[in-house]
């Protein structure tokens, strides 16, 4: 005689139940909490959160000091700005016009403030009858450094500009003394042209240097994502998982496989569709979007390194950590990843934290990388070489992990469910 069905729960019922609402709100709770510390923590006050951004501190003024002075006036600046490092703010870098281009072009420095050549000569003639042109302060960014990035450092080197043109024009008025009249001294008293240009200019169709991030974020995405749906695909097609579809529900019979078999199953996967979804980013971003970008097959070559990277990364963790995997694997590429990538807001100017995350966070090893590539010619020293030595650094160390963990579970005999019938 057949038992007789069980009574069909109600909505109504189970809400009365504690037990049932403990852990979805906790870890609702606990997620919002993470996340509005995580993200708000790594923005809200960069300039307070500023320490020693690098800009590069250049004086080619060759000509000759002035009566009573040892040293023309550049160098007189420049060792001035150089012993006060704007509160902390930034990092001087004395460096020749040369060194100092060629840490614009590597992205080493986010700006450069530079005492042109004959400054000394033009400064004198403001007092004399032969004074033919403005003396002039150059401000140099590097846009290819981020919008922020540049801007902090574009408003420290005004600043010190502006310091001093006032300390110039306090010698001059004082030379001047009772000869000059009342406008000739207001026009001594702050005396320099400051004029700003970009240093190492990047393409109208580079997102004022942010596209390197949002690239970096398809790339990362690509993988986070990629690596869970076939990880999904993978359980529901051997019977590990059911399969709902609206209100279809089915599941298959379950394939015996081990746990290091179904790892490497869905690694191989992994390896073959991360080449048409990075083909895919990147036909959308530079062939319909027109995004500015150069050395196209090399950024193919990294685009599918690094999403392959975040996906083996991904299939491990899962392995790993079983049900929970998707959310640990989220804050290790995503929600940790973030805030401490330097793309956005540069690490100089996050709390010590989100600097300590960057050494080892993927998003930041990756962002150096495409951002070598877009704006700085693909150069090695720009942090491409870096960025591939990590994703090599990121791939084995997803690949031993995740197999040292399912050969330990399939030792202990760890079996993923009791396998259905067909």
């Amino acid at each position: 005689m057949s038992q007789p069905a069980a009574p069909e729960a109600r909505a109504a019922t189970l809400l009365r139940r504690p037990r049932l609402w403990l852990v979805p709100t906790v870890l609702a709770g606990l997620l919002a909490l993470l996340l509005s510390l995580l993200y708000m923590g790594g923005i809200v006050n960069p300039n307070a959160q500023l320490r020693h951004l690098p800009i590069a501190l250049v004086n080619d003024d060759t000509g000759k000091p002035l009566p009573g002075q040892q040293q023309n006036l550049g160098f007189q600046l420049t060792t001035a700005i150089a012993s006060d490092p704007a509160g902390g703010k930034a990092q001087w870098r004395p460096l020749t016009p040369a060194q100092a281009q060629d840490q614009l072009d590597s992205g080493k420095v986010y700006g450069a403030l530079v005492v042109p050549a004959g400054f000394t000569d033009s400064v004198a003639a403001l007092a004399t009858s032969g004074a033919t042109r403005q003396p002039t302060l150059l401000i140099l960014t590097n846009p290819g450094k981020g919008s922020l990035g540049s801007s902090l450092a574009a408003q420290i080197t005004n600043r010190a500009a502006h310091a001093a043109s006032l300390t110039v024009g306090r010698q001059l008025t004082a030379s001047a003394a009772a000869a000059a009249s009342p406008t000739a001294k207001l026009l001594l008293a702050d005396p320099l042209r400051i004029v700003t240009q970009a240093g190492h200019p990047i393409g109208t169709r580079s997102g004022l240097g942010l596209t390197a991030f949002y690239y970096t974020l398809l790339l990362v995405l690509a993988g986070f994502m990629g690596g869970n749906v076939i990880s999904n695909g993978v359980d529901t097609a051997l019977g590990y998982a059911d399969n709902e579809i609206g209100p279809w529900h089915t599941r298959r019979p379950t394939v015996p496989i081990n746990r290091t078999q179904t790892l490497l199953l869905k690694m191989v996967m992994t390896a073959g569709i991360t080449l048409l979804t990075t083909t895919l980013v990147m036909l959308a971003c530079v062939a319909v979007l027109d995004m500015d970008a150069t050395r196209l097959p090399l950024l193919w070559v990294y685009s599918y390194c690094a999403a392959l990277a975040v996906g083996l990364g991904v299939q491990a963790i899962n392995a790993a950590f079983g049900g929970i995997g998707q959310l640990v694997s989220m804050f290790v590429f995503i929600v940790l990843g973030l805030p401490s990538s330097g793309a956005t807001v540069p690490l100089q100017a996050v709390p010590g934290f989100y600097r300590f995350l960057s050494h080892f966070e993927p998003m930041r090893q990756l962002s150096d990388g495409v951002r070598a590539i877009l704006y700085f010619d693909a150069r090695g020293d720009a942090g491409l070489t870096h960025s591939w030595i990590m994703i090599a650094v990121g791939i084995v160390l997803a690949l031993v992990f995740g197999f040292a963990m399912t050969s330990y579970y399939d030792r202990k005999g760890h079996k993923r469910l009791t396998p259905q019938p067909a």
